[in-house]
């Protein structure tokens, strides 16, 4: 090496390199090569990733997104809490594997609850959740939801009975409400936008706690939901029976404030002989008698966690009780047989797919480019149609006065009185899904039979080979690629379609999947659902990982 070269060396893109004085390599803009390397290298990757950005997300909203939202769904159990929070609190020491009825406080704590949930229409969706698991709790709730003010008017029409401003507006918010709230809300006009926010005078609270929490729950609903003034909507029944509860209690003999003289005027009659009372319980009794039974109350404690096993646990015909998991009666186990039914129907289908696609797939690999590429139109020819059009089709010719019956009947192998059932069962959800899945399996079959060279066939007679062996030990081996990956296609296909066998599979043919779409679009129960998707999903993953173990995935391929 000369001396003009001696310092420098040259870098694999051509650009010059020299050494620092510790004989460390530098790049040509004098940053040290590893780190000049390292920061092109981060640039290439920003590049790759880039690139694929719109795929990557892609995938995230269309399918990663939508399977953990399914998960989460399959737990969440955030309703029970959220719209009957009193009462989950009330509920916490109650024994629910008893056979007793929960106390006083638990009572008082739901009618709250049910009132103002109720008055924000949540109740029936509460009902319809707590449905899934008791029969007769969405109508329970729709019931109550309507009946409940029937315990706050005992108290309502007595205290309008005795001054008539306990039923208007304006005396209880200047009762309840903050001076200077009341003067902003007084000057308040729809041009100035959101109402000024209600907020309780000072003190109020401490004297009237409940009445206080039922009041301020209602003037805020009406400011945000109604957009009404509270200054002009007399309270809810609840409120007045939220004055009772803290009158009875605590007195006001040492209140001085605003309506000091109706609270007293109110001790006064409630102290009275002739005043009517009314136990939170007999009101809800009075509202049904279902109330009254240990079980939703049983049923509101079990699933009041903010997430449950329990539509895992539905979904394996099991259910959640008060002393753990345990199954449900064995008339009502349907789940179970529908996830076998669904894997032995799709592998029937998968193997009937097989047997018809191979020899299909063999003569097109074989004949010439020509003839290949017009029976292959035909092949594809069922894309073209509508996926409801063929299985009704499917539908008017396996039924017994359909096309294949009457020629059955025109042959005279089957007599008039004796027409095969073909449809609404198994055999026609088999029949219909093996005709629509069926170029799934035939395309890579195909794909893979194309490549295989016919000089191996050839070499194989001319060794002496029979036409089995060579078929068999020789052609065989090199197209069950093919049939693996039809198979993964077909199979994993087959298992989540519902529309088929919805329209052709009766009550014997039809599929998880069909449950799933049911619970999706008719009962809305989306928890379950997500339950048995999850359930179904983990059942395909084992089986992929199993088929990877037997046969192996790096087997699988698509041609080439």
């Amino acid at each position: 090496m000369t001396d003009a070269t001696a310092g420098t060396d040259q870098t694999t893109t051509g650009s010059p390199a020299t050494t620092d004085a510790k004989g460390g390599m530098i790049a040509a803009d004098g940053t040290p090569l590893k780190k000049s390397l390292s920061r092109a290298l981060r640039r290439q990757k920003m590049r790759a990733l880039l690139l694929i950005a719109p795929l990557l997300l892609f995938v995230l909203v269309t399918f990663i997104a939508p399977i953990a939202d399914m998960l989460f769904r399959s737990v969440e159990n955030q309703i029970v809490r959220e719209t009957l929070p009193r009462t989950v609190a009330a509920l916490s020491d109650y024994d629910a594997g008893g056979d007793e009825l929960p106390g006083d406080a638990v009572f008082e704590a739901a009618y709250y609850d049910v009132f103002f949930a109720a008055e924000r229409k949540l109740h029936t969706r509460l009902g319809s959740r707590l449905n899934y698991e008791q029969t007769g709790a969405s109508s329970l709730f729709r019931k109550s939801g309507r009946g409940i003010d029937d315990i706050g008017e005992v108290y309502q029409d007595q205290f309008e009975d005795l001054d008539e401003r306990w039923d208007e507006a304006r005396p209880w918010a200047e009762l309840m409400g903050d001076p200077e709230w009341i003067a902003a809300q007084d000057a308040w006009s729809e041009d100035d936008g959101a109402m000024p926010p209600f907020e309780l005078r000072d003190g109020i609270r401490d004297v009237l706690p409940r009445t206080a929490m039922a009041y301020e729950t209602f003037a805020r609903f009406m400011q945000t939901e109604e957009e009404d003034s509270p200054l002009e909507e007399e309270p809810w029944t609840v409120v007045h029976t939220a004055l009772y509860q803290d009158i009875s209690e605590n007195g006001v003999a040492g209140y001085s404030g605003p309506g000091a003289d109706r609270l007293q005027a109110v001790e006064a009659l409630i102290a009275s002989p002739d005043f009517e009372t009314i136990r939170f319980q007999d009101g809800f009794e009075e509202i049904d008698e279902d109330w009254v039974d240990p079980e939703i109350w049983k049923t509101i404690k079990t699933y009041s966690p903010p997430y449950t096993s329990g539509y895992f646990l539905n979904a394996v015909d099991a259910q959640k009780t008060a002393d753990g998991p345990a199954l449900r009666d064995e008339d009502e186990r349907i789940y179970g047989l529908l996830f076998k039914r669904t894997l032995f129907m799709s592998m029937v289908i998968t193997i009937s797919c097989i047997l018809l696609a191979y020899p299909i797939a063999y003569l097109l690999s074989n004949l010439p480019m020509r003839t290949a590429n017009l029976l292959m139109i035909l092949v594809l020819l069922p894309f073209w149609t509508s996926l409801l059009v063929r299985t009704s089709a499917w539908k008017v010719m396996l039924q017994q006065q359909g096309v294949i019956n009457d020629v059955l009947v025109w042959l005279g192998l089957v007599g008039d009185a004796d027409r095969l059932v073909m449809i609404n069962n198994q055999f026609g959800t088999i029949v219909a899904m093996t005709h629509i899945l069926l170029p799934f399996m035939i395309l890579p079959m195909y794909s893979v039979m194309s490549t295989i060279p016919p000089s191996y066939v050839r070499a194989a007679k001319s060794l002496g080979a029979t036409n089995w062996t060579t078929f068999w030990r020789v052609y065989f081996p090199q197209s069950v690629p093919g049939i693996g990956a039809g198979s993964i296609l077909v199979f994993i296909l087959a298992i989540g379609y519902y529309i088929t066998p919805e329209i052709v599979g009766g009550t014997t043919g039809t599929f998880i999947s069909n449950r799933i779409a049911y619970h999706i679009s008719s009962s809305l129960n989306w928890g379950l659902a997500a339950a048995l998707g999850a359930i179904l999903l983990a059942a395909v993953l084992i089986l992929y990982w199993a088929y990877d173990r037997i046969v192996g995935i790096d087997n699988v391929k698509l041609g080439g």
